[in-house]
């Protein structure tokens, strides 16, 4: 007998590639091309480095002020995580324990079925519809939770708040998680629905409308109970999961309303102006309503196009699985790093 047989072996997520080199176009994971708000660089300024010789704040409280501040939430509604990837993984690890499959669709975030795979929850994969739409009625039989993406990574696709209403009304035995990463792009947010059912939980990240993926701030709301058993989990796991300079430079993200709404409206106008574009060079996809697109060439494949970009100085993001392997999943950058991507798709064309 080995001390292997022992192991607990997965098949492990894979991020999209961070790449060393400069003088590049990087498209490939959703980063916002905008710096963080003024207020962040202004706290930064301010910071003492002398506190980080001491153990940050295990409750998180100023960061979980500001969040419950902007949102006008109770703090006792809001959970914060290291990036929504812990949000997720203490979510999955807290609520999903039955022996009946969790429901997430199959083309989805794929960091699902991998933590659905380390924590032994067993899962059914839903497949999306021809248009890569959701139908509610799939999500209506018994499981043991339910996760959506909505809008959907890596399609972009939004679901109506009352189709996501008709889901979480159809399953209350369950915790169903909406994963909300893009919402702010585009999607009417379930954050509404939280004293309505108290098996919901809505999840949030700093990664993509707040500029901040590099500080890793995910966050999540629910019922007082249902974030009182998550921070019971967390607590179990790791007292302190954030460190300091996350949790002052988040608190002053989340305080520059006016910051982020302009930000934002800018990756929107040059996304529907980047659809635009795409359409007459004859790509097809599906209304994307976060900050990418996911789009084929009928005549094209899309390994080829996708390499063809990459020794152009251009990264964008190609998932090698069925139905798929087509299709390119493109972030939303500037108006000129865009205008840049269409050149060369046409020179490539």
């Amino acid at each position: 007998m080995s001390w292997e047989e022992n192991v607990r072996k997965v098949v492990p997520y894979v991020p999209g590639e961070q790449p060393k080199i400069r003088n590049i176009i990087k498209l490939n994971t959703n980063e916002n091309p905008y710096s963080p708000s003024p207020l962040v660089y202004k706290a930064y300024q301010e910071t003492d480095l002398d506190d980080y010789r001491k153990y940050p704040d295990p409750t998180c409280s100023e960061l979980v002020d500001s969040i419950a501040e902007f949102y006008g939430v109770k703090k006792e509604n809001v959970f914060v995580g290291v990036g929504s990837d812990d949000v997720l993984s203490m979510a999955f690890l807290t609520f999903f324990n039955s022996d009946k499959p969790i429901l997430f669709p199959d083309i989805t975030y794929s960091f699902y079925d991998v933590w659905a795979d380390l924590y032994r929850i067993p899962y059914k994969q839903i497949p999306l519809k021809d248009d890569f739409s959701i139908d509610p009625l799939d999500y209506y039989v018994e499981n043991g939770g339910v996760v959506i993406a909505n809008p959907n990574a890596p399609t972009g696709v939004k679901l109506p708040l009352s189709d996501i209403e008709d889901i979480i009304r159809n399953n209350k035995n369950v915790v169903v998680i909406i994963d909300e990463a893009y919402v702010d792009f585009g999607a009417e947010s379930a954050l509404s629905l939280i004293d309505k059912y108290d098996n919901l939980l809505v999840v949030r990240t700093y990664s993509k409308s707040r500029s901040l993926a590099g500080l890793r701030i995910g966050y999540a709301f629910g019922c007082e109970k249902l974030i009182k058993y998550l921070l019971d989990a967390k607590f179990s796991f790791n007292s302190y999961t954030m460190n300091m300079p996350s949790l002052k430079l988040g608190a002053a993200a989340m305080k520059d309303k006016e910051y982020f709404e302009e930000t934002v409206a800018k990756v929107v106008a040059t996304r529907e102006k980047f659809k635009v574009s795409l359409r007459e060079l004859g790509f097809e996809f599906a209304d994307s309503a976060t900050n990418f697109v996911f789009a084929r060439h009928p005549q094209k494949p899309g390994k080829e196009i996708f390499e063809y970009l990459r020794s152009n100085g251009i990264i964008v993001r190609r998932f090698d699985k069925p139905r798929i392997s087509e299709y390119l999943r493109i972030s939303i950058g500037t108006d000129e790093e865009m205008d840049k991507l269409v050149s060369t798709l046409k020179e490539y064309l």
